[in-house]
């Protein structure tokens, strides 16, 4: 069974950057495509950005945030600069394990989640 820890997150002030991490174990983490979640607790998940192969979106974060991979360490990095208050959430990191090809950016494209990590932008 594939498990998700994510790490990183922290407070942070307006305009600065944070890095959250989220190691996966298991064997074929390379071909899983991998997401970022954030979500408040008031609100459904959003998508943020996902990789497979190449990273992949939301318009929202497009030029500041940063998804990539490191398949020898079974990890996926969100590199997240310019941060702002709006940003605050909770990220959680996500797995498609059933997949083989096509990337998903809504929740239901995914099976396996972490348990997140709070991530505050200060003003």
């Amino acid at each position: 069974q594939v498990q998700l820890l994510e790490s990183g997150g922290g407070l942070v002030q307006s305009g600065g950057p944070l890095r959250l991490s989220c190691a996966a174990s298991g064997r074929t983490f390379s071909n899983y495509a991998m997401g970022w979640f954030p979500q408040a607790p008031w609100k459904e998940r959003e998508f943020v950005a996902a990789i497979r192969w190449s990273g992949v979106y939301a318009d929202s974060v497009k030029g500041r945030f940063t998804i990539s991979r490191d398949n020898a360490k079974n990890t996926v990095y969100l590199q997240m600069n310019s941060l702002k208050p709006e940003d605050t959430d909770v990220y959680y990191c996500a797995a498609d394990t059933v997949h083989t090809i096509r990337v998903f950016t809504t929740p239901t494209g995914y099976d396996l989640w972490g348990q997140g990590t709070q991530v505050t932008v200060s003003s």
